[in-house]
């Protein structure tokens, strides 16, 4: 069984606002984080040439020790803190935009960014460095709340102008808040996409749904030891213990919202 740890940043700064801060990471602790990827002889891929390696698509394969780093929502300091350590690197990555928010959207501006934003022009220039640019959605809304209209809109509006915008195809995506349904991930099929990532805080494998893939929370309160630990696959039911309870709790509210909803008429 091949196992992948597929890391899930979001901002990266040493001066993260409230809204940032539980899921922000100093650029210091993702260099720390980077240089031991790199001993630790890991080989980072994008998620799109991490599928592709599982389905031996045009002759990838899977290295020994894949790797895969994943930075949501798409904030300004991506660019000007995490790309210059990437490169450093020569490390890909995988960056899932949300459309409405790029800080230069115009009159597609949608939803509430919560920090400094990527520009069209800087979601570009890391396309061109090897950044592989996915989905998450346009407004960043609970997605299996909406109606499904709205959820249709959500997806390939996103990745209508991402690729519009980047002058690539967009083949993966991120669920906003890392939640999703069966019926979400329907309509995320039908929108064109052929992977998709959620959190679930484990070791990917090739037994997971593709469009349900597993990430690991890479956040402020993790020690380096906690970090190694997670990619190596040891110890992470313990390391995210309290974000697992969190998640299947939340679950159960979700769902039970959404049936409410659905008997009030309102989806």
């Amino acid at each position: 069984m091949t196992r992948v740890p597929i890391l899930m940043y979001h901002s990266v700064t040493d001066a993260p606002n409230d809204e940032t801060k539980p899921h922000a990471v100093r650029p210091g602790d993702l260099e720390e984080q980077l240089d031991h990827l790199k001993g630790a002889g890991f080989t980072p891929l994008t998620l799109g040439d991490l599928v592709a390696a599982l389905n031996g698509i045009d002759g990838h394969t899977v290295p020994a020790k894949p790797v895969v780093l994943t930075f949501d929502d798409g904030y300004a300091d991506f660019h000007s803190h995490a790309l210059p350590l990437l490169e450093r690197y020569g490390f890909p990555a995988t960056v899932f935009l949300t459309s409405g928010w790029v800080a230069d959207a115009g009159a597609e501006a949608a939803g509430r960014p919560l920090d400094a934003m990527l520009s069209w022009g800087q979601a570009r220039e890391a396309a061109q460095t090897g950044i592989e640019i996915g989905g998450h959605s346009h407004s960043h809304p609970q997605l299996d709340q909406l109606r499904d209209d709205e959820l249709r809109q959500e997806l390939r509006k996103n990745k209508g102008l991402l690729e519009e915008k980047i002058g690539a195809p967009v083949a993966t995506m991120a669920y906003p808040y890392g939640y999703s349904s069966a019926r979400v991930r329907r309509e995320v099929r039908k929108a064109g996409y052929f992977a998709a990532c959620a959190v679930s805080n484990s070791i990917a494998a090739d037994r997971h749904d593709i469009l349900a893939i597993p990430r690991l929370t890479v956040g402020k309160g993790q020690t380096i030891g906690m970090f190694k630990r997670a990619v190596e696959g040891n110890a992470v039911p313990l390391i995210y213990l309290r974000e697992r309870i969190l998640t299947k709790g939340y679950a159960v509210v979700r769902r039970t919202r959404y049936g409410l909803q659905r008997v009030r008429g309102n989806v």
